[in-house]
């Protein structure tokens, strides 16, 4: 991953001979990786929910195994119904998870409030992140000192999945600085709305979404000098309503439907998206 970063930033500030050595280097790398650690049936030699994260987060696995890999993983998780990551999988196993279409179990995961997970230092008094999922047990004891802090944000690294993929703000690699901003919430588990504020130099980006009544309602506010592409989950064009009123015409000349996402482009503003959602 390091390696084809590299190759990126080279490429972007115009080092086109360390480009190409670096893309070299990584694409060595991913084949050693493949030869030493994949099974031809897609399985990782280390069968663990951090090795699956971190293999197809970082693309080390060649295309026809993805999906049999992707499938290890999930079913890993099925299994154990908790996370088995320490601080290495952890930032990357709900992300990972959203990539292979497996939003039901990134949930899952989020939501669950026995130990191993997020919410159980919550139920145990918590307002920091732990350095370990049970730094203090049920019966109120506590892990050895020498590997116990309770302000340790590590796991806290959820937090990246949340903004972008829950509440739905993300930067545009392509734009960078928020000059373009790419919006697309996902409403999931049981959770009834979420929202995230980001104070960019152009200004305040906000992104926040409510399930009420069968009515899902989605409010953005992209700050002036910038653009931004919307993509809205389970939504029908003809359906939406943009500021309480149907879609505007014009409006309706710059989006499109592809499956059941619509998808928008708007200039700054603040903006009103609701339509029905079962």
């Amino acid at each position: 991953f390091t390696t084809s970063l590299t190759s990126k930033i080279a490429g972007i500030i115009g080092k086109s001979a360390d480009a190409k050595k670096y893309k070299n280097q990584a694409e060595n790398i991913k084949l050693a990786f493949i030869d030493e650690f994949i099974t031809p049936n897609g399985r990782l030699v280390s069968h663990t929910q951090t090795a699956y994260a971190l293999a197809l987060s970082f693309g080390l696995l060649p295309d026809n195994l993805i999906e049999k890999a992707s499938n290890y993983f999930a079913g890993d998780v099925e299994k154990f119904k908790h996370l088995t990551t320490g601080f290495l999988g952890t930032p990357l196993l709900c992300k990972t998870l959203s990539a292979i279409g497996r939003d039901d179990l990134a949930f899952m995961l989020l939501t669950r409030k026995e130990y191993p997970s997020w919410l159980y230092p919550v139920t145990q008094g918590a307002t920091t992140i732990w350095e370990r999922w049970d730094g203090q047990k049920p019966d109120g004891t506590f892990q050895a000192v020498g590997m116990n802090s309770f302000n340790h944000y590590a796991y806290g690294a959820i937090g990246e999945w949340l903004y972008g993929h829950v509440a739905g703000l993300n930067i545009d690699p392509e734009n960078p600085g928020y000059k373009h901003i790419l919006f697309s919430p996902h409403p999931g588990g049981d959770l009834s709305h979420a929202s995230v504020e980001f104070l960019s130099m152009h200004g305040a980006i906000k992104s926040a979404w409510q399930i009420e009544n069968n009515k899902f309602i989605y409010s953005i506010e992209v700050p002036a000098n910038t653009t931004a592409k919307v993509t809205l989950p389970a939504a029908e064009l003809n359906n939406l309503k943009v500021n309480s009123a149907p879609i505007s015409e014009e409006l309706k000349s710059k989006s499109k439907q592809i499956g059941n996402e619509v998808i928008l482009k708007v200039g700054s503003g603040k903006y009103q998206f609701s339509y029905p959602f079962e």
